[in-house]
């Protein structure tokens, strides 16, 4: 058995005038740029065939790393919304109804108009069992529908695995590439990625789409997800891309069954430990099993609004879904309940 890693999580959150008063008197140190405040910390240490053991201590006692304290850069400095667009016959979520390119534009407009900063745009299913769809086929697609978005002043990621698809949405105006897979699918992504100058999500993916729910194996997902994660960040700044421009997302349900996915959910803010915006996409997906086997995809909603109330919690600042519309409005009332006006700082005391 190998020596125990150590890891660090922020585990008692605050926003609002109560976050600005425990900052002020000291009891809790400033999160994500006092965006938040945290009063206490549990200590991890873990390897692979050994008991995890924690310890929970104040904030004060503990070393504050500087990734915990920096704000990270707009406009994530803040949470958005990311609507998805599928421009695809065989979506889990949606059953194919924006396949053809007028319907996905029209699609991403709306969800634009109803909330989302983001439009999400993608040309081939990575749910459970799906195959992969030819390049050709991909672009055909998604380019339409990304320059016709971008020209109506929408914000777009491009949702896709491969270099050539990356390379030709970033040139029709996409800002972000959003790859499922961390840049590892295809060998050219990277360097395609580092010279585009977009944003970058990293997905943690285990295995492929078609194979990846058959038999997932964890002992303890949410730290073998973060370690994935850091090495995938490690090797993209090495590779040119900027840490600035790096979004981490852990691929709920990506190779996942319960209670793994739960196990992320409850553990989203030792992310923050990477340095980048952390991505969710718990929309309308399969971790609801935990809970119900019977919902489908488009029952899911309230389970997805608690999870996006859970994540907003924990500091995570891109929520990936495809109803804006009531997320717009979870957004709106949890920064009113934590008494967030706009343009103020959580952990500014008024």
């Amino acid at each position: 058995m190998g020596n125990p890693h150590s890891y660090l999580r922020p585990a008692a959150l605050h926003v609002g005038p109560e976050a600005g008063r425990l900052l002020a008197s000291g009891r809790a140190e400033p999160l994500l740029g006092g965006t938040f405040a945290c009063s206490m910390v549990e200590t991890i240490a873990w390897a692979p065939d050994q008991p995890r053991r924690s310890q929970w201590l104040a904030a004060g006692v503990v070393a504050w790393p500087e990734a915990w304290r920096a704000a990270r850069p707009a406009p994530f400095d803040r949470p958005r919304l990311m609507g998805v667009v599928n421009v695809t016959p065989d979506s889990f979520s949606d059953g194919g109804r924006h396949a053809g390119i007028a319907a996905a534009v029209e699609h991403g407009l709306r969800l634009a108009g109803e909330g989302a900063t983001i439009v999400d745009v993608g040309g081939e299913s990575t749910r459970p069992g799906a195959e992969p769809v030819p390049v050709a086929e991909e672009l055909w697609r998604v380019l339409p529908v990304v320059e016709a978005l971008t020209a109506g002043g929408v914000t777009v990621s491009i949702d896709t695995r491969k270099a050539a698809v990356m390379a030709a949405a970033v040139s029709a105006g996409a800002a972000i590439i959003n790859d499922v897979s961390g840049l590892t699918f295809d060998p050219d992504a990277t360097r395609v990625a580092a010279e585009s100058g977009a944003f970058v999500v990293l997905m943690h993916m285990a295995g492929e789409p078609a194979t990846m729910n058959l038999a997932p194996s964890w002992e303890q997902c949410a730290l073998q997800v973060y370690d994935w994660l850091a090495g995938r960040i490690a090797a993209c700044v090495a590779a040119g891309i900027g840490r600035e421009r790096l979004i981490v997302d852990p691929g709920l349900c990506f190779g996942k069954h319960e209670p793994d996915n739960l196990d992320l959910l409850r553990n989203l803010t030792l992310l923050h430990g990477l340095g980048c915006p952390v991505l969710l996409g718990a929309s309308r997906k399969g971790w609801t099993a935990a809970l119900e086997t019977g919902w489908t995809a488009t029952e899911r909603l309230p389970a997805t609004l608690v999870a996006a109330q859970l994540a907003l919690g924990q500091g995570v600042q891109l929520l990936r879904v495809h109803d804006v519309a009531a997320h717009a409005q979870l957004l709106t009332a949890w920064r009113a309940l934590a008494d967030l006006a706009d343009g103020t700082s959580p952990g500014e005391a008024r």
